[in-house]
């Protein structure tokens, strides 16, 4: 782990992200944008390598993965054709969930989903989850001797690709504009914030989404597009509560990189997880997740469980209050 420690820049990855800041602003390109034009583009280039250096891992992040990324491109039709908002979305949603996407919802664009020094003026973004194995998943951290946990969210990256690259071209044959957003590398569109505008889940207290279904084992894609869409609405079932009295995933992090309490970030009181803290751990692991597969909510066929003891726990309190 000391060749991670030693690779980190004098500035702190919290200070680039905001932790602290009381003014509301966009999110600085970060860890998994270029190098360039990042503050810690070495040391992300040391975990990148550092996980090449497994075959299996690496063959996923090649530039032709098994099973692909999915099709180039197609040009845009001449002529747009016509179909109500509401059709629309019924329309787009059935094509994503037929063509690998396992949960999928719509955002208007919001310049906080735009990272700064970046300009994205398309006025709907469509957000694609997919899951992961939970076995698979549950044998992170992952090793050199036993990749598993990292190879599945490779494969699960792929599939998301796919599913936002043949989204993206089922909405160009309808003849309106459509761009593909893929990770785990990032550009312009900043996915979490979109994701939970669009209904996809909330944020839990590891710093990623909690989907009500799936937990936070999935990977997202998205798609930038002109076609006239309607937005769904944020999904929240109680996960700040739950996060606050919940201790899974921050009993289980190694480097104890993740805050019992919410930080204020660029202006907004939020769950959020130490930088410094986490990615040496998260390098030397081959990308860790173990507060992923900690926490409850990932389980197979534990959302329901959970949400109905949250909901009776809600009833028992409304009781006593009257």
């Amino acid at each position: 782990m000391q060749q991670f420690l030693d690779a980190m820049p004098e500035v702190s990855g919290n200070s680039v992200n905001g932790l602290g800041e009381s003014k509301l602003r966009r999110a600085t390109p970060f860890f998994w944008h270029p190098p360039k034009i990042q503050t810690h583009g070495e040391l992300q280039k040391l975990v990148t390598d550092h996980q090449h250096k497994s075959k299996e891992i690496s063959k996923h992040f090649s530039p032709t993965p098994p099973g692909g990324r999915g099709p180039d491109p197609v040009e845009q039709a001449v002529s747009k054709k016509s179909a109500s908002a509401a059709e629309w979305v019924r329309r787009i949603k059935t094509f994503a969930l037929e063509n690998e996407a396992d949960i999928v919802g719509i955002a208007r664009m919001d310049p906080m989903f735009v990272y700064e020094e970046y300009e994205l003026n398309d006025p709907w973004v469509i957000v694609i989850g997919v899951a992961m194995d939970h076995d698979e998943l549950a044998q992170a951290p992952p090793s050199f001797e036993n990749p598993t946990a990292a190879v599945v969210v490779a494969k699960e990256y792929n599939r998301a690709a796919r599913a936002c690259r043949k989204l993206t071209n089922h909405i160009l044959e309808q003849g309106y504009y459509a761009k593909a957003w893929q990770g785990p590398y990032a550009s312009a569109l900043n996915m979490i914030p979109a994701a939970i505008a669009a209904g996809l889940g909330e944020l839990g207290k590891h710093g990623s989404i909690i989907n009500r279904e799936l937990g936070s084992r999935f990977r997202m894609s998205a798609v930038t597009t002109d076609m006239p869409l309607l937005s769904d609405v944020p999904d929240e079932f109680g996960i700040d509560d739950y996060c606050t009295r919940c201790q899974a995933c921050s009993n289980a992090c190694p480097p104890d990189a993740i805050f019992d309490e919410k930080q204020l970030v660029r202006g907004v009181s939020k769950w959020y997880v130490d930088f410094d803290k986490c990615i040496p751990y998260f390098g030397e692991t081959l990308g860790c997740a173990i507060c992923i597969i900690k926490c409850p909510w990932s389980r197979p066929g534990a959302g329901e469980k959970i949400l109905s003891r949250l909901q009776k726990r809600a009833s028992m309190h409304d009781v006593n209050q009257e």
